[in-house]
């Protein structure tokens, strides 16, 4: 299929483009010392920043006086269990780093005696500016009552009603644009193994399958759809149930890329070849997407994004703030691109070529 990228360049882009991480892409680009990365992989990078058109927002970091607030909190439920959280933090520190601002991070495990614990502390240093409130799944938050009271952005979670500025990924879009790329390959039979049904990411891409499937007047075919936890296990054994379908899909998309892989391998104990016989879309892109037998084609979680957008935000309304202006809360919400690779089986070209799709 056609690939074009009609948007400003990110370094998510990069990422894909060369085939290695947002870390390290950030790390090359941000000139940062002590990183083991090799020459080669330093031009690389720098050589697709500048044929893909990418410009760094200039770093000209200032020295904080000793009355100046130049620390940002950043409060995170997790860090370590996912890779997802850890490029949310290379994003905010980034975007902090380019304002002359320092992120201090803290994890908390979500419990929520250590968020008071680090808010006391925190919270009493004169220099601190505000929070990045995180959580490493996407769903709705009370956020602790000190919060009210400094300002503060929520990454990857939302509250029921104004109070504060959040954003988070573009769920229902990521999921439309997932099952559309299949629909314009020529597949009408698509399967659809979701994570885990009660968390917002689930519902949400399930949602953009839907949408996808009705804006291309097919009938929405519960048989196709499995409820799964974002394993790569329970891939496998709910393709083989897929599979076992009087009549079976063509593709399958996963929520998310350990799914995906569960799904190739149980398509190849079946004795199926991907893409050949059953395509596979995945989710989040993660760094084992590269490396699967096919390479797996999957829509990027704009990980990398999402922080240095809550920071920004921050600054903005802080910057409101001191001058009087207006400060209106909103919840944005970021999607990013489909990354070709070749799980996927181009059955009919389409006639209209879709867009924020790239090759890796």
């Amino acid at each position: 299929m056609k690939k074009s990228t009609q948007r400003r360049p990110t370094m998510t882009d990069i990422a894909k483009f060369t085939g290695v991480s947002q870390s390290t892409v950030s790390l090359v680009l941000n000139n940062a010392t002590g990183a083991k990365f090799s020459e080669n992989t330093r031009k690389k990078i720098l050589k697709a920043a500048h044929d893909l058109g990418y410009r760094l927002a200039p770093r000209a970091p200032v020295a904080a006086s000793s009355d100046e607030r130049n620390l940002i909190v950043y409060l995170a439920d997790e860090i370590s269990t996912s890779p997802h959280p850890v490029v949310n933090v290379d994003g905010a520190r980034d975007a902090a780093y380019a304002s002359g601002k320092m992120l201090a991070v803290y994890s908390t495990h979500g419990n929520a005696d250590i968020e008071k614990q680090v808010l006391d502390t925190t919270l009493s240093n004169p220099h601190v500016l505000g929070v990045i409130y995180a959580t490493v799944y996407t769903r709705k938050v009370t956020p602790p009552a000190a919060l009210s009271r400094v300002p503060t952005v929520l990454l990857n979670c939302y509250t029921g009603d104004s109070g504060f500025s959040s954003v988070v990924p573009a769920e229902v879009a990521g999921g439309h644009l997932a099952t559309d790329y299949l629909l314009q390959a020529g597949h009408r039979r698509i399967g659809y193994i979701n994570g885990e049904p009660w968390q917002d990411a689930s519902k949400d891409r399930l949602k953009g399958y839907r949408t996808a499937l009705a804006t291309a007047d097919l009938p929405y075919a519960p048989e196709l759809v499995r409820d799964g936890d974002w394993s790569s296990g329970l891939g496998f054994e709910l393709t083989l149930s897929l599979m076992r379908e009087p009549n079976p899909p063509t593709a399958i998309f996963c929520a998310n890329d350990l799914t995906a892989i569960g799904a190739i391998e149980a398509l190849k104990q079946l004795g199926l070849r991907v893409p050949d016989d059953v395509s596979v879309l995945g989710y989040d892109d993660q760094e084992i997407a590269r490396h699967t037998h096919p390479p797996l084609s999957t829509v990027v979680l704009p990980n990398y994004e999402l922080g240095r957008w809550a920071v920004e935000t921050l600054l903005q309304e802080e910057h409101n703030r001191a001058a009087g202006a207006p400060v209106r809360h909103r919840m944005v919400k970021l999607d990013g691109p489909l990354v070709e690779r070749a799980s996927v089986r181009v059955i009919t070209e389409a006639k209209n070529p879709m867009t924020n799709i790239i090759s890796d």
